[in-house]
């Protein structure tokens, strides 16, 4: 039904749904999972290119945003570290797939941005995460 939230099952299976999603580009989608969806009609391919104005927005609010995920794995709990790290381990490449140099190096940043959300955590974070762990 178009009015009705999607159910949530296992948050281990959704997690490797939006992720199977960002290797063909798909990204997770608000709404939850939506398999099988088709889109109505085609959609034209636009010419990408980003003008040296875009390029310099996009890099600062990349910048910004690589920052803030550092920030919050510093006071965020043990386990939203593991997941992390569960996230990273999962985009690297399969058995049986193909080595991509952009899905590589994308595991290898995430993992470089959660070793410095370590530099910054504190005490108050460990402890609390102890309490809710």
């Amino acid at each position: 039904m178009p009015g009705e939230k999607p159910s949530f099952a296992d948050p281990l299976q959704l997690r490797e749904q939006a992720l199977s999603r960002w290797d063909d580009e798909g990204g997770a989608l608000r709404d939850g999972p939506q398999e099988g969806a088709i889109p109505s009609e085609p959609r034209l391919v636009e010419d990408p290119r980003l003008t040296n104005a875009e390029l310099v927005q996009l890099r600062v609010r990349v910048i910004a945003l690589e920052n803030l995920v550092i920030a919050l794995l510093a006071e965020g709990p043990d386990r939203q570290i593991a997941v992390a790290r569960e996230m990273a381990a999962y985009i690297s490449p399969r058995p049986g797939c193909t080595h991509h140099p952009l899905t590589i190096h994308a595991a290898s940043h995430m993992i470089d941005l959660i070793e410095r959300a370590g530099c910054f955590r504190t005490e108050d974070a460990e402890e609390e995460a102890d309490r809710d762990g």
